[in-house]
């Protein structure tokens, strides 16, 4: 992991400098198989979104988090969205997010890779981020991913 936190680290260097900073806060998951899964994936995380490039938006993000076994997971990774205004200060994201994850019940915390699409609808200070995750493999089961995501600074 310490190889893609360089490269995150050097392109922040080059890209940083205007953007916003946010807090993600994980929350819920909605697993679509029944079994006994924990639905509560509290955790704490970041996104920091550089300048806009038209309507798409470049960004590096990263959390820990519970997850669906309890266990303790972390990603870092970045990606793009494209935001469409809707009126009223609201605007609804989508985009993809591309990472590294590290779990318990999955290679034994080695980190892995990982993209998956979401969507965001918020305001300039507030947004929830759904992300859905599909059966990867014949063990795991399909879900949303639900997060909160505050702005805690703005860089001109």
């Amino acid at each position: 992991m310490r190889s893609w936190l360089l490269v995150v680290l050097l392109g922040w260097s080059g890209l940083a400098g205007a953007g916003e900073l946010h807090l993600v806060v994980s929350g819920k998951a909605i697993h679509l198989d029944e079994g006994d899964y924990n639905e509560n994936n509290w955790g704490l995380g970041f996104e920091y979104d550089f300048t806009p490039r038209g309507r798409w938006i470049p960004f590096v993000t990263g959390a820990s988090f519970l997850d669906s076994n309890k266990d303790v997971s972390n990603y870092l990774g970045g990606g793009a969205k494209h935001r469409q205004d809707l009126g009223s200060g609201w605007h609804l994201d989508a985009g993809v997010l591309a990472f590294l994850m590290t779990r318990k019940d999955y290679r034994d915390n080695r980190p892995f890779p990982g993209v998956l699409p979401f969507v965001s609808l918020g305001t300039e200070r507030v947004a929830l981020n759904i992300t859905y995750i599909p059966r990867v493999q014949q063990k795991t089961t399909p879900l949303f991913y639900f997060q909160l995501m505050f702005r805690l600074a703005r860089f001109d």
